[in-house]
């Protein structure tokens, strides 16, 4: 447990190839189940004050309370996932933080002196923030809202682990306008 944040909830890995990525993990690793989204809908955004469109595929299962995010870039738009590749890594980029409190979690680590890089929303009450923190690879600290449909997604894919029997190792995302 970080005495700044609480507990790291998610790793998220940088993958070349997200297919084989979830094919390790699942088979070898036996973790899963996979819940895999082609081109995350990315709302508002921004790598370091600009506006981009990024193409980002995005598999999550949990071991235990983790929550294992793998990401693959699908085109070139700037993003700390591709400073992460450029600089010739792949493997873990960043560990995230879970809220309910977004914005005095926000105001309180931007006191502290972190300065934000990357962020968006996902789904209705699912902003994320990544910070400049990349000073070793696998640290760059993330502060994901877990509210409403994205919390109970994340909800979902945390109990589909729980005694998950190896089937159908790869699942669609939820349809977060249904949650």
């Amino acid at each position: 447990m970080s005495r700044l944040f609480g507990e790291i909830r998610q790793a998220g890995y940088v993958v070349p190839d997200i297919e084989a990525a979830m094919d390790y993990w699942s088979r070898v690793l036996g973790v899963g189940p996979f819940f895999y989204n082609e081109r995350v809908p990315i709302r508002n955004y921004q790598y370091r004050g600009a506006s981009y469109e990024p193409h980002n595929s995005v598999a999550l299962a949990n071991s235990g309370p983790l929550q294992i995010e793998l990401i693959q870039c699908r085109n070139d738009v700037p993003s700390m996932y591709r400073d992460f590749t450029q600089a010739g890594h792949f493997g873990l980029q960043h560990v995230a933080y879970w809220t309910e409190s977004y914005d005095a979690d926000l105001e309180r680590l931007l006191g502290q002196g972190f300065k934000p890089v990357m962020s968006g929303e996902v789904g209705e009450r699912g902003r994320f923030i990544y910070f400049d923190t990349h000073y070793h690879p696998g640290t760059v600290i993330e502060l994901s809202e877990v509210l409403g449909p994205k919390g109970t997604m994340f909800r979902m894919i945390r109990e589909a682990s729980q005694d998950w029997d190896g089937k159908d190792p790869v699942r669609p995302f939820p349809d977060l306008s249904r949650l």
